[in-house]
């Protein structure tokens, strides 16, 4: 019965970090379109936004192709548990800018271009290299907890050498 509970909560919370993001995306859907409005009213035609639109998917897909060499084995070798390449952290910021770039609106494609100022990479650099090697710190420390649990529970993190 307990276990049917559990279950019950565990989806329910499932169904409303989904319905966050919806909410969200919808949000961020109605925004686009109305800055879309305002800014086809400025500058006096929307044909001009719509064709920002198609320059910026194809400038985003152009990003996207040339920083995405050699993604896959670098994300393989970081769930393996490898040091990940420095040019992989380098490259990300640029995907997402590419990314976004694909999606209409010019909401995002500010974001995007934010994106692109190396200021604003090194930063994002900075901030995933730290959540990187936390990542591979706890898998270290769980490793190490694993390797020392066979000792009897009360070795969990401590040196299986040390004297």
């Amino acid at each position: 019965m307990c276990n049917v509970v559990s279950k019950f909560i565990e989806l329910f919370e499932i169904r409303l970090i989904f319905m966050k993001i919806a909410l969200v995306v919808l949000i961020g859907l109605v925004l686009e379109i109305l800055v879309w409005i305002g800014v086809g009213d400025l500058v006096g035609s929307m044909w001009y936004v719509f064709f920002w639109f198609i320059a910026a998917f194809f400038i985003g897909g152009s990003i996207i192709r040339k920083n995405s060499q050699g993604l896959m084995p670098q994300m393989q070798q970081m769930q393996m548990g490898q040091m990940a390449d420095p040019s992989l952290a380098g490259n990300l910021p640029k995907l997402i800018a590419g990314f976004l770039l694909l999606i209409p609106g010019l909401i995002t494609d500010v974001l995007a271009v934010l994106l692109l100022i190396p200021a604003v990479q090194n930063a994002l650099k900075a901030a995933m290299m730290k959540v990187m090697m936390k990542k591979q710190q706890d898998m270290m420390n769980n490793m190490m907890g694993d390797l020392n649990g066979m000792g009897g529970a009360g070795a969990q993190g401590q040196n299986p050498f040390a004297d």
